[in-house]
């Protein structure tokens, strides 16, 4: 098993020959441009009309040009404008393009699609003809230029930062940094951000190289730096100049240009082999979306933790399907409320429209969504986040893919202490331990130096928990906590929050599809269809005399039930025989 499972491994591909060459090669390159003193005792500008055209000799390593300047020292200093211009247009573009990138992929539609049209504007200007304008204004100032042409190139950066933001932005991780009330600039720097390193670095190798052809190509053409001053561009004008007199001047100046490129181009060959299979494409077709002003309920003053009055969600377009059709839903302190129904039924987007999490192109059209007496509709997301993650809290049924695989637990625990200064900053250590010791963690030290990738399904799912419980909730939702775990974990963890409910007084909502779930740990249970609430009773009276011809569909498909079955009938004929 475990060499059938090693040969399945994806394997990172090994630093080749081409490799260790090209990174040599630029090391080189960078060293002696900016050593140049060191390695040469010639002035690029001084000139020796004696020893003109000279060949390679001790004196003049590479020769000598048609004014007897030392072609060497020309290349060296050179090399200077070339990698500093090339340099400068790569980190304009990286950070014009993915700072916007990263704010249009993870904000609202409105807002990507404005930084998408100034982009596409920006595509559209002939580059050279804006170059050559640039360089005429500024009396041939090559680094103007090249930050123009950064500025240019920086949708190139704006694409692909914003499509891999988009997808990350939908991540499980994400969601749960949300959840836990983290402001929105340290989600993307923090949480998004770090999953599009890779491909910039590939783009910004591919960019470094186009940058120096156009640096040279606009020196060749006189148009960049100007003379004596030496530029690599410059020299292969020169050379080109003087090619019948003398052809060995255009091989340094010619080959020096072509290396450097091409090694640019090994290293982000390189970089793109290491990415594992992460295939940017274009967002798929969506429909115009149409915001229609918010409805909402106003009810008494609710008489518990949580009150769901007339909750209505749809589809954000012109005539779109409504998801939820007026659902009520009260939870009082303590109290352990179990969602229960099939899948599609409206569970989640229950769940997710109290926490505000609704996914895109969804919105809610009416109702009313009160906890602790406060009205959640309406809320920015700034101000949502001083509720969540503190007196409101959440975990999802996939803990593997809640926690950010590239940082450590303790970093992610410590970060909701940190962000909502849940306890004083010399604290936090001792803090997370004890969360950690309290989901029942034996090794609380090991694991908060651990992973995610380290864990098992159920040590990730009490991570979950542990930092749900870091702001002292006093509602929990929980959507299908056990579903991912195997049977012995399940009861574990139902019996973990079963315990943490009873010690803390905290509330429960607990979003799931199994009734044998239900009749563990929950006190009363909705039943949900179709986005509406069918029927709502306490666990024991539902169990016995279920009043809603749904609810008895899905009690006698249960696996266990009382009722002997020989084949398993739809929902929909169970429904009819009764």
């Amino acid at each position: 098993m475990a060499s059938s499972s090693a040969s399945r491994r994806p394997r990172l591909p090994r630093p080749t020959f081409g490799l260790a060459l090209a990174a040599l090669w630029l090391i080189v390159i960078v060293v002696g441009c900016f050593g140049a003193p060191l390695f040469t005792g010639h002035d690029p500008i001084q000139q020796d009309l004696s020893s003109a055209m000279q060949l390679p000799s001790l004196v003049h390593p590479l020769g000598t040009d048609a004014l007897g300047r030392d072609v060497l020292s020309r290349l060296l200093y050179g090399g200077r404008v070339s990698l500093l211009s090339a340099t400068e247009a790569v980190l304009v573009a990286a950070t014009i393009g993915v700072s916007l990138g990263l704010i249009a992929g993870y904000s609202s539609r409105a807002v990507d699609t404005v930084i998408s049209r100034v982009f596409d504007v920006v595509q559209s200007v002939p580059v050279i003809v804006l170059l050559l304008a640039i360089l005429a204004m500024t009396g041939r100032n090559i680094y103007s230029a090249m930050a123009v042409f950064g500025l240019i190139t920086s949708p190139v950066f704006y694409r692909l930062s914003r499509d891999a933001a988009r997808s990350a932005s939908a991540e499980a991780y994400v969601d749960a940094a949300r959840v836990s009330g983290l402001p929105e600039h340290r989600i993307l720097l923090r949480h998004v951000a770090p999953n599009i390193v890779t491909p910039v670095l590939v783009q910004a190798s591919v960019i470094l190289g186009i940058a120096m052809l156009t640096e040279s190509g606009l020196n060749f053409l006189g148009l960049g730096t100007p003379p004596p001053a030496p530029s690599w561009g410059g020299l292969v004008s020169d050379a080109s100049a003087a090619i019948n007199r003398q052809p060995w001047l255009m091989v340094p100046s010619g080959l020096v240009i072509v290396f450097t490129v091409l090694s640019f181009a090994v290293i982000g060959d390189h970089l793109r082999s290491r990415l594992r299979g992460a295939q940017v494409s274009g967002a798929p077709w969506r429909p115009t979306l149409r915001k229609r002003p918010l409805r909402i309920t106003e009810s008494g003053e609710a008489d518990g933790v949580l009150d769901v009055r007339d909750l209505t969600v749809r589809v954000a377009t012109d005539g779109g399907a409504t998801i939820l059709h007026g659902v009520d839903l009260s939870v009082r302190a303590g109290e352990r409320v179990a969602l229960v129904g099939e899948s599609g039924s409206g569970k989640t987007m229950t769940a997710m429209a109290i926490l505000g999490l609704i996914p895109r192109g969804v919105e809610v059209d009416g109702g009313s969504i009160r906890f602790e007496g406060q009205q959640l509709l309406g809320r920015t997301d700034a101000q949502l986040n001083r509720i969540r993650g503190t007196r409101l809290a959440y975990i999802g049924q996939e803990p593997m893919v809640a926690l950010d695989p590239v940082r450590t637990v303790y970093s992610q625990i410590s970060e909701v202490l940190e962000t909502h200064r849940i306890v004083p900053r010399p604290q936090v250590r001792a803090r997370v331990m004890e969360l950690l010791t309290k989901v029942n963690l034996r090794d609380a030290a090991g694991v908060a130096a651990s992973y995610p990738h380290q864990l098992s399904g159920g040590m990730a799912q009490r991570v979950c928990i542990a930092m749900a419980l870091a702001g002292e909730p006093t509602l929990l939702i929980a959507d299908e906590p056990t579903t991912a775990l195997d049977v012995t974990v399940q009861a574990e963890i139902l019996l973990l929050l079963r315990s943490l409910t009873e010690s803390t007084g905290m509330a429960l909502v607990l979003v799931t599809h199994d009734f044998g779930v239900v009749a563990d740990i929950a006190d009363r249970a909705v039943v949900m269809r179709n986005g509406s609430v069918v029927e709502e009773a306490p666990v024991e009276e539902l169990f016995a005399s279920p009043t809603h011809p749904y609810t008895r569909a899905l009690l006698a498909a249960n696996p266990y039930g009382r009722v002997p079955l020989t084949a398993l009938p739809t929902l929909n004929a169970l429904m009819e025989s009764r």
